[in-house]
């Protein structure tokens, strides 16, 4: 069976019991980054093997998979922080097992974009996952202008290195509306930032503000 395992965006205590205990009893773990998953397995003391598993090998390690699964072997899914399939390629991997008929099933847990949401004050009853925006600025602001008569929440991942230019962006081409964005989460430094794209795009030009982000504004 193919696991699809969540596991802590940040802290390492949000995890679920099940998600440890099935770490634990699979055959092989494949990971986003072994490195960073080595961390997690370490505090838990999951001695399972791990294998890599991310976007630029994932045709070649993906047959590899499917063949220990076809062996009745138990293998788990897990991404960097979070849910894997969420901007990750692991749904190529879940694809692949669904097409070849190997059970799947999930330990769900943590998801950055949910709990961003859940602090953002914003309305939740109906919201849209973008996931990042578009690198190149010509295609990030065709892509906000196609969402100006959207009346759900977006929420978005956005790095560090394009956070200033995508408030640049939003505050130009959606009327500078308010935006959220929460960093951190469930770790140390953690903090929702709230207040128009304006305002957030010369606070991060004061402070230099690092951290992974999620993105978040209602144009109602």
């Amino acid at each position: 069976m193919l696991y699809i395992v969540s596991t802590p965006i940040g802290n390492l205590g949000d995890i679920t019991f099940r998600a440890v205990e099935t770490l634990k009893a699979v055959s092989l773990i494949a990971c986003e980054d072994t490195r960073h998953t080595k961390i997690l397995l370490d505090h838990y003391g999951i001695k399972t093997p791990t294998t890599s598993y991310f976007q630029h090998n994932e045709f070649s390690k993906g047959e590899m998979l499917l063949k220990v699964l076809k062996e009745g072997k138990g293998v788990a899914l897990v991404t960097d922080a979070g849910t894997p399939g969420i901007s990750d390629p692991g749904y190529k991997l879940i694809k692949l097992a669904r097409e070849n008929h190997v059970p799947i099933t999930v330990i769900p847990g943590a998801t950055a974009l949910i709990a961003a949401l859940s602090l953002s004050g914003l309305p939740s009853d109906s919201f849209i996952f973008e996931g990042f925006l578009p690198v190149k600025p010509k295609a990030r602001r065709k892509k906000l202008e196609a969402l100006t008569q959207e009346k759900r929440t977006f929420i978005f991942y956005e790095s560090v290195h394009r956070i200033e230019k995508s408030l640049q962006d939003i505050r130009d081409v959606l009327s500078d509306p308010q935006v959220v964005i929460a960093r951190e989460l469930t770790k140390t430094f953690e903090e929702v930032i709230t207040g128009k794209a304006s305002d957030l795009l010369g606070r991060f030009a004061q402070k230099g503000i690092k951290g992974e982000m999620v993105l978040l504004f209602s144009l109602k």
